[in-house]
C-alpha cells in the first residue's frame, strides 16, 4: 500500500506507546484476540447457517416477515400512527427531514464540516468521493485504517446508514413509495458490497454496532413496505446477526473499554431486543444489557459527568444508554428488572449535570473530543445539541431540569410520542451554580454570568483518548454568549496538525509552562503521562475554586501550578490568581492564555488593559500583574508561525480564526503570582490587582470590582 514504509516506524512508535499504557492482562487478552484472528485467516470465518441462527434448518421467512411487520414479540419506534402525531405537531421539522431524504434519494451526503458528497449512480460504500480514496477490499482485520489512505471517519460515517431512517420516515410520513423503496435498494447494495468481516465499514465492532441500530429502526419503520419481501428480509437479519456476533466477539476491553464498548453493546442489545426470533437473542440481550449496566455506573459517573472528560462523547454514551433502555420499555408486557433501573438512573445523572451545565440559554462548553456520533439519528440535524438530547432524556425520565432545558426535535419528538410522554417544560427548575466532584467541574452561575473551571481527571482509562491537556481551565459565558472558552476538537485524521495543536494545553484558557503540555501525547487518541488535579476548595456561594495539578512536575525543574478562582455572584468582574511553584535553579517562563470566541475582536484600552469587542460594543476587559517581568502576547487565526492556534473549531474538520490572548511571565526564582482580571460587560477602568506574599507562602491579591474592593487570599501550599 503506497505510504506504508514511510509511515512504519511513526507507526512502529505507536504500537511501542499503546503496549507501554496496557497492563498485563490487556497484553496476555490481546495476544489471544491476535491468535484467534490468525487462525480465522486460515479456516475462514464462516457465518453459520439458518439452522444455527433460527435454530431450524428451513425458517418460513414469510412468517418470520410477519411477525416483524406485526411487532410480536418485540418493541415498535416507528409506526404509522406516531408518524402522524408527529406530523402534526412538528410541520416544520418534517419539511426538513423530507428536505434531507430528498438529497438522499439523489445520493448526496455531507458529513461534519466537509463539503457535499455526490455519488452520480450507484454508491460505492468503499469509495470517498470527497479524497477520491478507494478503501481496500481486504478482510477487515487487515486494513490499517491509519495508513494514511484518507479520512476514515467519513467513510465510517457514510457506512452508519444513518440516513435510512430518514427515508423510512419519509415513507410514513407522505405514502411516496420512492423514499422506501430506495431505503431497501440501498440496504440490499450495501449488504452485497460488505459481506461480514469484510471492508472498512467493518473495521472495528463499534461501527457494527452503531450501524445496527440505524438498520434496524429503519427496517421497522418500512415493515409494511411492498419492496421489503421476505427475501430481503432474510439477508438483513443473517447480515445482522452476524454483525450481533462480532459486537460481542470482538468488543473493546481493558484501556479500550470507553464509549465503543457501550455502543458495542448496545448494537448486540438492539439486535436481540428487535429480532427475538434469533435463537441467540436471548443470551445476547442477557449479556449485553448485564454488561451496559455495569458500563452505565462506569462511564456516567455518580455526579453525572462523562468519564471520557467530553461532552460530546458523553450525550453519544447516554444516547445509546437510552435506546436500550427504550426499546425495553416499549417491548410488549415489559416487566422492568434492576438493569433498566441502571441505565435510565445514568441517563437522569447525566441529564441533570448537563442541565446544570447549559441551563436554559448558556452555550455548551465543548469539553474534550466531540465527534457528532449520533446513536439514534431521527433528526436531519447535523450535530446532536445537548438541549436536544435533554428532551430525549425528558421523555425517557420525566426529569424537570432536563424537560426545562432541551429542545424537542425529531428524535425527541418521536420517542415522547410512542412513550406518551410530555413535551412541556417544567418552569419550576432554574438553574444555579454547580460542582461535580467526581468528574471535576465547577460550574459557577450569577444572573447573566456562567464561569466553568475544570478541576478533573484528564480522561478515561489508560490511554485517556478524548481528553484535552487543559487541567484548571476557566471558561467565561454572559448573556448566552461565549466570551472565554474551548477552541473544539479540530480534526481527527484529516489534519493531524489541528489534531495536536487543540488537544494541547496552550490551545486552553489555563497555563503552559515553558509551553509544555501537561500531559504527554503518545498519539492522536493515546496520553502516556496525565496531570492529577488535587482540588483544595470548592466554594459555590461565594463563586471560588482553588486547586492544583502536577503535569509540569515532570519538567526538569519542576513546578506546580495552583489556581484560585474567585468569581462573587454579586459581582461581573471574576479574579483568576495562578501560583507557579518552582523547584528547580533555572526555572521555565509561563503563559496564560485567554482563548476568545471568533466573534470578538481586540484592542487596547487607553489604560493598557485588553478590551474585547462584540459588534464594536465592549464585553470582556483583561487585566493582569504578576510578581515577575510580564508580557502581554496574542495571536489571531495561526500567526503564531506553526499556523496551528488561535483558531476555533465549531465542526470537527473546520476552523475558524479567533484571538488568543494573554501574559507571558519571565522566569524567575522562587514562587512566581500571576493575578487576572476577566471584567464582563461594559465595566470603566479596571485597576491592576495587587499581589502581596507572605513569608509563609500566603498569598493576598487585591482587587476592585464592580460592586468595590476586594481582597483574594490564598494559603500556603
Amino acid at each position: 500500500m503506497p505510504g506504508l514504509r514511510a509511515l512504519a516506524p511513526a507507526k512502529l512508535t505507536w504500537y511501542v506507546r499503546r503496549l507501554q499504557a496496557m497492563g498485563p492482562r490487556e497484553v496476555a487478552d490481546r495476544a489471544l484476540t491476535v491468535g484467534a484472528t490468525a487462525a480465522r485467516r486460515v479456516t475462514g470465518d464462516r457465518e453459520p447457517d439458518d439452522a444455527t441462527l433460527l435454530g431450524r434448518a428451513d425458517p418460513d421467512w414469510t412468517a418470520l416477515l410477519g411477525d416483524f411487520r406485526a411487532g410480536t414479540g418485540r418493541p415498535v419506534l416507528l409506526d404509522r400512527d406516531s408518524a402522524a402525531a408527529v406530523a402534526a405537531a412538528h410541520p416544520e421539522a418534517v419539511k426538513e427531514l423530507l428536505a434531507a431524504a430528498d438529497r438522499v434519494l439523489e445520493h448526496r451526503f455531507t458529513f461534519f464540516a466537509h463539503p457535499e458528497a455526490r455519488y452520480p449512480g450507484p454508491i460505492d460504500w468503499s469509495y470517498d468521493a470527497l479524497s477520491g480514496v478507494h478503501w481496500p477490499d481486504l478482510p477487515s482485520h487487515a486494513i490499517n485504517h491509519r495508513a494514511g489512505h484518507g479520512d476514515p471517519k467519513w467513510i465510517w460515517e457514510l457506512n452508519r446508514l444513518q440516513h435510512l431512517p430518514w427515508l423510512a420516515q419519509a415513507w410514513l410520513l407522505t405514502g411516496d413509495e420512492r423514499y422506501g423503496t430506495e431505503a431497501l435498494d440501498q440496504l440490499d447494495a450495501w449488504i452485497t458490497a460488505n459481506p461480514p468481516g469484510r471492508g472498512i465499514a467493518w473495521r472495528g465492532a463499534f461501527e457494527v454496532g452503531v450501524r445496527a441500530i440505524s438498520v434496524l429502526v429503519a427496517l421497522q419503520g418500512l415493515a409494511d413496505h411492498p419492496a421489503l419481501t421476505p427475501e430481503r428480509y432474510a439477508r438483513a437479519v443473517r447480515v445482522l446477526a452476524a454483525g450481533a456476533r462480532r459486537c460481542w466477539r470482538d468488543r473493546s476491553k481493558h484501556s479500550s473499554a470507553n464509549n465503543h464498548l457501550v455502543g458495542e453493546l448496545a448494537g448486540l442489545a438492539t439486535v436481540a431486543i428487535l429480532l427475538p426470533e434469533l435463537a441467540a437473542s436471548a443470551r445476547w440481550e442477557r449479556d449485553a444489557v448485564a454488561a451496559l449496566a455495569v458500563e452505565a455506573d462506569r462511564q456516567i459517573l455518580p455526579d453525572g459527568v462523562g468519564a471520557e472528560q467530553a461532552v460530546g462523547y458523553q450525550v453519544f454514551t447516554a444516547e445509546l444508554l437510552a435506546v436500550v433502555a427504550l426499546l425495553r420499555r416499549l417491548r410488549p408486557a415489559h416487566v422492568p428488572a434492576p438493569a433498566d433501573g441502571t441505565l435510565l438512573a445514568a441517563l437522569g445523572r447525566s441529564a441533570a449535570h448537563l442541565a446544570d451545565l447549559v441551563g436554559t440559554g448558556d452555550p455548551t462548553p465543548r469539553t474534550g473530543d466531540d465527534d457528532e456520533g449520533f446513536a439514534l439519528r431521527l433528526d436531519p440535524a447535523p450535530t446532536r445539541e445537548v438541549r436536544t438530547h435533554l428532551a430525549l432524556a425528558a421523555a425517557l425520565t420525566g426529569l424537570p431540569a432536563a424537560r426545562r432545558a432541551g429542545t424537542t426535535d425529531l428524535t425527541s419528538a418521536w420517542i415522547a410520542t410512542r412513550l406518551g410522554a410530555s413535551s412541556g417544560a417544567d418552569l419550576a427548575w432554574e438553574p444555579g451554580s454547580a460542582y461535580a466532584p467526581d468528574g471535576g467541574l465547577a460550574i459557577l452561575r450569577a444572573g447573566r454570568r456562567r464561569v466553568t473551571v475544570d478541576v478533573g481527571p484528564l480522561g478515561y482509562l489508560a490511554i485517556a483518548a478524548h481528553g484535552h491537556a487543559d487541567a484548571l481551565a476557566v471558561g467565561l459565558a454572559v448573556d448566552g454568549h461565549d466570551l472565554v472558552g474551548d477552541p473544539g476538537t479540530g480534526s481527527y485524521f484529516a489534519h493531524p496538525a489541528w489534531r495536536t495543536a487543540h488537544r494541547s494545553t496552550r490551545a486552553h484558557a489555563t497555563v503552559a509552562v515553558d509551553d509544555a503540555d501537561q500531559s504527554v501525547m503518545g498519539g492522536p487518541f493515546l496520553w502516556t503521562e496525565h496531570a492529577t488535579v488535587r482540588v483544595h476548595g470548592v466554594d459555590l456561594p461565594a463563586g471560588r475554586v482553588d486547586a492544583e495539578h502536577d503535569g509540569y512536575r515532570r519538567l526538569p525543574n519542576p513546578v506546580t501550578h495552583r489556581r484560585v478562582v474567585d468569581a462573587p455572584p454579586d459581582d461581573d468582574v471574576v479574579l483568576v490568581v495562578d501560583v507557579l511553584t518552582g523547584d528547580g535553579a533555572a526555572p521555565a517562563p509561563a503563559r496564560t492564555t485567554w482563548p476568545l470566541h471568533p466573534d470578538l475582536t481586540v484592542d487596547d484600552s487607553p489604560d493598557g488593559t485588553l478590551l474585547a469587542r462584540r459588534d464594536g460594543e465592549p464585553v470582556l476587559r483583561i487585566v493582569t500583574a504578576a510578581t515577575a517581568p510580564l508580557t502581554g502576547w496574542r495571536l489571531y487565526g495561526g500567526d503564531d508561525g506553526a499556523g496551528e492556534l488561535g483558531w476555533w473549531s465549531d465542526r470537527l474538520e473546520a476552523r475558524r480564526p479567533c484571538w488568543f490572548v494573554g501574559t507571558q511571565v519571565a522566569p524567575d526564582t522562587g514562587t512566581v503570582i500571576v493575578a487576572t482580571l476577566l471584567a464582563a460587560g461594559a465595566a470603566g477602568d479596571v485597576d491592576a490587582p495587587a499581589i502581596e506574599t507572605g513569608a509563609d507562602g500566603t498569598v493576598r491579591v487585591r482587587w476592585s470590582g464592580t460592586t468595590g474592593p476586594r481582597e483574594t487570599v490564598v494559603g500556603a501550599p
